[in-house]
């Protein structure tokens, strides 16, 4: 049966991905009826967390750009960028690197995600290939990050063992940060030139997509530069706040309840916070700056938004519901397989992490059973950067949101389901990363 399953899985992935847009989310609604009302599998649990974090970013981010703030803010990467503009393909990824490492999450992605793609189209630069590799980048900053869940989770699994977070992040920092830049090489010449690609071409010719419009700051009148320029500033503050908080889990407030009659207290999680923050940044600069509601709804962002919202929903919820459904059998089958060969735990790692959509939950799903088999911590370490399969299935939230945020089209999810843009930075980062750790830990910890 689990076979029948996955071809359904699969099949509403190469469905909406062939009919494109928001299409995704819509067909694995159909799979998710077949799980729950024909098959009786219990429904997994929706991705609420990671909707509510891309509604409240997209919410700040609508609202900056009503306000002129993202066009400023295109103006002051393209300044950076003149010369040389093929470097967005290095300095996007390295950037979301260092800020995710810093705040803990991936959910920052979404705040740069449009910024990336508008810049690259004004530069002349394949969206592909920087948006491609910033999703990978952000995904390799979660394990480097000391605060991030994974990490604190692989440090309670290794708690029985001699080793500490800083012989974990001597390892994991320049794994990744390596696997970064090898990735940024590996996509930074890919596909034709932006504006010999077909796909855009015929969007422009359609009148689906206007051509780019070269803004200058002269364009904008005083008034309207001071607005663009104090909502951008008010965003990029709540940026620094949402990194300070990871950073410094002190500043998430405390509060006390009252339940069944007894007094206790309990602390805002990170990613609560991060909502508040990001949607009282919307209601400042709607406020303070004049964005107006109209030209929220009708801008960019709200429209590749609401796209990357409803695709999540339907097929991540669709895959957790699959691996909710068949989670003993796949860990079980996993283990035989690691009992085998030692080098099957990485694989097991990356495939697991790929249908769970969680670092962390693949870290305390699947690193105890290398403990019980035996597998050396220094290992265990080496092996952890292999939980970065998540870009394998074109499922996940980043993915998802760079596609819809690429208005060009260049950044695709594939026919074949599997030749999607994320593919390649994806393999090279994962291999880099652990290859490397692989070298590097038994001299750290061994």
């Amino acid at each position: 049966m689990i076979w029948v399953e996955l071809a359904i899985l699969l099949g509403c992935i190469v469905v909406g991905a062939r009919l494109g847009g928001l299409s995704l989310g819509p067909i694995a609604g159909i799979g998710l009826l077949l799980f729950v009302f024909v098959f009786a599998m219990p429904p997994g649990r929706p991705p609420t967390v990671v909707l509510g974090m891309i509604i409240a970013v997209v919410t700040a981010l609508a609202a900056m750009e009503a306000a002129g703030g993202l066009d400023y803010l295109v103006i002051l990467a393209e300044r950076i960028l003149r010369k040389r503009p093929e470097y967005i393909t290095f300095v996007a990824p390295l950037v979301t690197y260092v800020l995710i490492m810093a705040s803990g999450t991936q959910h920052v992605i979404y705040a740069l995600l449009p910024v990336i793609a508008e810049v690259s189209r004004k530069a002349g630069v394949r969206p592909e290939r920087p948006l491609s590799i910033t999703v990978v980048a952000a995904q390799q900053g979660v394990i480097a990050s000391p605060i991030s869940a994974a990490t604190v989770a692989l440090l309670g699994v290794l708690g029985g063992h001699p080793i500490g977070l800083p012989q974990v992040l001597l390892v994991i920092v320049p794994s990744t940060l390596a696997a970064v830049l090898v990735g940024a090489l590996s996509v930074a010449w890919r596909g034709p030139a932006l504006d010999d690609d077909p796909l855009y071409r015929e969007r422009l010719a359609s009148g689906k997509l206007a051509p780019p419009r070269q803004a200058a700051e002269q364009d904008l009148a005083a008034e309207a530069l001071a607005r663009a320029r104090g909502s951008t500033l008010l965003f990029l503050a709540g940026i620094v706040f949402v990194v300070l908080i990871g950073l410094f889990p002190g500043l998430r407030p405390t509060y006390s309840s009252i339940v069944d009659g007894v007094a206790q207290t309990g602390q805002i999680g990170s990613a609560g916070a991060i909502m508040v923050v990001m949607l009282a940044i919307g209601g400042l600069i709607l406020l303070l700056f004049g964005a107006k509601p109209e030209a929220m709804m009708k801008g960019n962002v709200m429209r590749g938004g609401l796209s990357a919202v409803i695709s999540i929903l339907g097929i991540s919820w669709l895959g957790a519901s699959f691996f909710a459904a068949n989670e003993s059998q796949i860990v079980g089958e996993i283990s035989q397989l690691i009992g085998q060969a030692q080098w099957i735990f990485a694989l097991g790692l990356f495939f697991l992490s790929a249908l769970l959509f969680s670092q962390a939950a693949t870290v305390v799903t699947l690193m105890p059973v290398g403990i019980s088999l035996g597998l050396a911590p220094w290992m265990l370490v080496a092996m952890y950067p292999a939980v970065n399969g998540a870009f394998f299935l074109p499922t996940y939230g980043t993915l998802l949101a760079a596609v819809s945020f690429d208005q060009t089209g260049t950044t695709r999810i594939g026919k074949l389901l599997l030749n999607h843009s994320f593919m390649r930075p994806g393999l090279v980062a994962t291999v880099t990363s652990t290859l490397m750790a692989l070298v590097l830990s038994p001299v750290v910890i061994g």
